[in-house]
C-alpha cells in the first residue's frame, strides 16, 4: 500500500517539477531581451537628418552677403603723367664754340602710361642760348638775342626703386627750331662767311647774302635726345623731379647740341 502511494506521488511530482523548470527558464529568457535591448539602442547612432539643398544655398548667400564683393586690387599707375619744369642749358660740339652755358630752359611734357614702367612722353622746350663775346666779334655785332624751342617724343622707362625713390630713361626723336637775331653788324653784304655766320646759318656758298639779310637766323633741324632723371615723392600723386638730357639736332652740316637740366613737378 506505501509503494502504491509512493509511486503515485513520483509519478505527480514529475509533471509539476517540469512545468515550474519551463516557467523559470522562460522569465529568465524575457529579462536577458529586455536587458539587452536598451544597450543596444544606445549603441547605435542617432540618425542624420537629411541635407536640406535650400538652406544650404541660403547660408551660402548669407556669407557671401556677410564678406560682401571681392576687392580689385588698386592700379598702381596712372594713365596720365604731367610734368613742367625750368633750369639751364649746357652746350656741347660747334654750339658750344658760340652759345654760352648756362642759358634758362623751360619745359611742360605729358606722358600717356601703359603699365608702372612703361609709357610714351611727349616734350615742349624752350632754350635760351646767349651768344658769346667771341661769336659777337665774329658777328661784328654789339648785341644779339638766340634761342631754341624743342619738340620731342619717345619712350619712357619708370624705375621705382623704394616707395618714396624713383627713376626713369627717356630716348626719342626731336624736332628743333633754332632762331636768333643780331641787333646790328658792321659786316658787309657778299663778304665771305667766318664759322659765326656758318654756324648762324646764313651763308650761301661761302659769303654772306648780297641783300644784307643775314642779321637774323631760322633754322630747323631734326635729330634726337635721350637722358634721365630721379623722382622724389611728396604726395601720393605728386612728385619732384630733376632730370638731365642730350640733344642733338642737324639740318644741311649745322648742328645744335645742347644739355639741358631741369628741376620740376610731375604729378
Amino acid at each position: 500500500m506505501i509503494r502504491k502511494f509512493a509511486a503515485l506521488a513520483r509519478l505527480r511530482l514529475v509533471p509539476a517539477l517540469t512545468f515550474l523548470v519551463t516557467i523559470l527558464a522562460g522569465a529568465s529568457l524575457v529579462r536577458a531581451q529586455q536587458t539587452s535591448t536598451p544597450q543596444a539602442q544606445s549603441q547605435q547612432p542617432p540618425a542624420q537628418p537629411a541635407p536640406n539643398t535650400r538652406q544650404s544655398s541660403s547660408s551660402q548667400e548669407a556669407t557671401q552677403e556677410e564678406i560682401g564683393p571681392r576687392k580689385t586690387k588698386p592700379r598702381e599707375y596712372k594713365n596720365w603723367t604731367f610734368n613742367v619744369g625750368g633750369g639751364a642749358s649746357l652746350t656741347s660740339g660747334s654750339t658750344k664754340t658760340f652759345v654760352r652755358g648756362g642759358g634758362g630752359v623751360g619745359d611742360v611734357g605729358v606722358a600717356r602710361n601703359y603699365s608702372k614702367y612703361f609709357g610714351l612722353r611727349a616734350d615742349f622746350q624752350f632754350d635760351n642760348l646767349p651768344l658769346r663775346n667771341t661769336a659777337l666779334q665774329q658777328a661784328q655785332a654789339s648785341g644779339a638775342s638766340s634761342h631754341a624751342y624743342s619738340l620731342m617724343i619717345g619712350p619712357i622707362i619708370n624705375i621705382p626703386v623704394t616707395k618714396n625713390w624713383g627713376g626713369y630713361v627717356l630716348i626719342g626723336g626731336s624736332y628743333l627750331h633754332r632762331s636768333g637775331k643780331l641787333d646790328s653788324s658792321t659786316a658787309l653784304p657778299g663778304a665771305g662767311c667766318n664759322p659765326f655766320f656758318t654756324w648762324w646759318g646764313n651763308c650761301f656758298g661761302t659769303s654772306l647774302p648780297l641783300n644784307g639779310k643775314f642779321l637774323s637766323e631760322s633754322l630747323d633741324q631734326f635729330g634726337y635726345n635721350l637722358g634721365g632723371g630721379v623722382t622724389r615723392k611728396i604726395r601720393p600723386n605728386v612728385e619732384l623731379y630733376a632730370e638731365f638730357r642730350f640733344m642733338h639736332g642737324t639740318h644741311s652740316g649745322i648742328t645744335t647740341d645742347l644739355r639741358p637740366i631741369t628741376f620740376g613737378v610731375r604729378w
